[in-house]
């Protein structure tokens, strides 16, 4: 019996009717708050505008002048990017570390490091938050007592957050302790598939373990070591919970971040079309980072 020439027509259709609801629903919940956020950006909507109901007017380019030529919105972009940098390489090569370590211990080690992974992984991130402030609170802080313990070193009642670069280091702690789960079952994941025939062969023909890694095993999980680099940085380039977390919900302007300055320009100061501007160039270069890792699955061949 020859098949139905309807169902013919209609299966390269399949892949798109399967996946329009999810799109649909995309579109439904970012479709409308990111077109407002557009139109905001071009606007000038002030408190007047916000309560009177009334349309606030157009001011085209000029809130994009403005953000782009004052000098903190560089500094703050600046940082935004130096702290993915560093975020993002501690959680990488911990990540590789510690699935390189999942690869050599016994399975019963290797399932409790996963069952604490995991564990790590479903924290909300207001906990992980309310934990390390205890662990580095001036007063009551787990780390000051035990850094005090140390000869040479008196840390009581020591502020980390006074000094920015060391606030910084707690909440980069933060950071890296809630993505490293991700990086590490990850990248065992891709361990775990590598024959062992092929690290074997290079070790009988007098390579080195270093050798090994550098020339066998690394290069079978670069592909997925670049996309999970890839989904890191524009995760942690759009950091917001633990520095506002972190800081009470008032985080000083040393503290701030491309999420953090959009927040704050749009609901502490009240310019809500400065803060729409602000988070629709983050939304831009976060797109770049997501056309990057498309780029990236397209050259693996893993999108068609």
């Amino acid at each position: 019996m020859s098949a139905d020439p309807a169902g013919r027509r209609l299966r390269p259709l399949l892949p798109y009717l399967l996946i329009a609801p999810a799109l649909l629903a995309l579109l439904v919940v970012l479709g409308y708050p990111l077109a407002d956020m557009v139109t905001l950006a071009f606007q000038d909507m002030t408190r007047k505008e916000l309560f009177g109901g009334t349309a606030p007017p157009w001011a085209g380019l000029g809130q994009f002048r403005a953000i782009l030529g004052d000098g903190f919105f560089w500094t703050v972009t600046a940082r935004t990017a130096l702290f993915t940098l560093v975020c993002v390489t501690l959680t990488m090569v911990l990540g590789l570390l510690t699935a390189l370590l999942m690869r050599l211990v016994s399975p019963w080690v290797r399932a409790v490091l996963a069952g604490i992974l995991v564990a790590v992984w479903a924290m909300p991130v207001m906990v992980a938050a309310a934990i390390f402030r205890w662990l580095f609170d001036a007063d009551y802080g787990v780390v000051n007592w035990l850094l005090s313990t140390l000869p040479g070193l008196d840390l009581a009642r020591h502020n980390w957050f006074t000094d920015p670069l060391q606030g910084f280091a707690v909440i980069t702690a933060v950071v890296v302790w809630g993505a490293l789960p991700f990086a590490a079952i990850s990248l065992h994941a891709a361990l775990a598939q590598i024959p062992p025939e092929l690290e074997e062969a290079a070790l009988i023909d007098g390579a080195r373990p270093s050798q090994v890694f550098r020339y066998v095993t690394f290069p079978s999980i670069k592909p997925l070591f670049v996309m999970v680099t890839t989904l890191m940085s524009i995760w942690d380039f759009g950091v917001f919970n633990q520095i506002w977390l972190m800081r009470g919900g008032q985080p000083e302007r040393e503290y701030y971040l491309l999420g953090v300055y959009s927040f704050i320009e749009s609901f502490a100061v009240n310019r809500y079309s400065a803060g729409a501007a602000i988070a629709l160039v983050t939304v831009v270069l976060l797109l770049a980072g997501a056309v990057l890792y498309l780029r990236q699955m397209l050259r693996l061949g893993e999108v068609e």
